[in-house]
């Protein structure tokens, strides 16, 4: 495995990132955005989720491979203790260990904030994100039948789960990243 280096995301990472994102968008139907952002919308989206998570990216001799952050899963407070987890990593740098570096530190930072389960929300067709999911030690909870529509077809959405630790009856309070709860 090269040298990689994960730190946090910084607005000034918002160009390389998109330019990693921007082929999911336009060629694939792992996401299900039809338009790329534009970089003001994906700048926005990274200040708002450091306000509550970490947000992450890959360097591999200084220049960004990947990225991946958590978010809210739910938005009432019950659900404090759970994070949806993405990962996106250049096409062209695939396989070299920056998924499982980015994911390793992710849920690292996760546990130390309480977060107690994390998901994963997986175009069923996207065979190699199941597996690699699974290898880190999500399962499979749910398929949804044809709930999202792309690229001329009805797609199906696996949902995976990963439980941190354990679930106590009194959970120690969430320590969300930024200011928390807003």
């Amino acid at each position: 495995m090269n040298d990689l280096i994960i730190r946090e995301a910084s607005l000034a990472d918002a160009p390389r990132l998109l330019e990693i994102y921007s082929p999911y968008v336009t060629d694939t139907v792992i996401t299900f955005e039809y338009e790329v952002p534009s970089q003001e919308e994906f700048q926005s989206r990274i200040e708002t989720i450091k306000r509550r998570y970490p947000y992450l990216v890959c360097e591999e001799q200084g220049r960004v491979i990947g990225y991946a952050y958590a978010d809210t899963y739910m938005i009432r407070p019950a659900y404090d203790w759970c994070a949806e987890v993405s990962i996106y990593v250049d096409r062209e740098c695939r396989g070299r260990g920056a998924g499982r570096a980015l994911y390793r530190e992710l849920f690292e930072r996760l546990k130390s904030m309480h977060v107690l389960n994390l998901y994963a929300v997986i175009t069923s067709e996207n065979e190699k994100s199941i597996g690699f999911h699974r290898r880190l030690g999500f399962e499979t909870f749910a398929v949804f039948e044809q709930v999202g529509y792309k690229q001329g077809r009805w797609l199906d959405v696996t949902w995976m789960q990963k439980f941190l630790g354990e679930h106590r009856k009194d959970p120690l309070q969430v320590e969300f990243a930024g200011k928390g709860r807003a």
